[in-house]
């Protein structure tokens, strides 16, 4: 019976025995992705994935089902272009990918440095992900020494001694004024 089955060569045949048929290797993902690379010893660059997410409401969702509607809701997403920060876990993951053909998702990134409780008032979160993080900028001591002894230097020429200087240079350019 197995000669009978490998002789015919009709596609309903060749469908029914390739459906079952898993090719050798691949490198084997979460979600039950399998990826074939080209180069046998393709390594995956060193990635950390964000913490945080920044979602974006770009679809209605009217004449959608009401439990994608409730996933919008409890993200407090109820009109277009809202934006709603979520954190990275499988949980809130699973709830993102029911919705994602109403929502455009992009990783938060901090370009500067996680905000500290001081610097949130001085935060920005821009489109494109990036959480800008103005920090407060604190003097050098270096600087303020060298401030200090430019403004005490005797030899220092203030803004009225420019003046005379300039204006008695003017005055007698051609009797010795230079």
């Amino acid at each position: 019976m197995n000669k009978q089955l490998l002789q015919s060569k009709t596609p309903l045949t060749l469908l029914v025995r390739c459906r079952g048929y898993k090719h050798p290797g691949g490198i084997r993902y979460p979600g039950g992705i399998t990826y074939y690379p080209r180069n046998p010893n393709h390594k995956d660059p060193e990635y950390t994935p964000s913490k945080l997410f920044r979602v974006e409401q770009i679809k209605s969702s009217k004449h959608h089902p009401w439990w994608e509607k409730k996933v919008l809701s409890e993200l407090k997403l109820e009109r277009i272009n809202q934006v709603a920060i979520v954190k990275n876990i499988p949980e809130m993951n699973a709830k993102l990918w029911s919705i994602k053909h109403l929502i455009k998702v992009t990783p938060i990134t901090f370009p500067y440095g996680e905000p500290t409780e001081e610097d949130i008032k001085h935060t920005i979160l821009k489109e494109n992900g990036q959480c800008i993080v103005t920090k407060t900028l604190q003097p050098e001591q270096t600087k303020i020494e060298a401030l200090e002894k430019f403004e005490n230097d005797p030899k220092k020429m203030d803004s009225t001694t420019i003046k005379r200087d300039s204006r008695l240079k003017w005055n007698n350019a051609f009797t010795g004024g230079f």
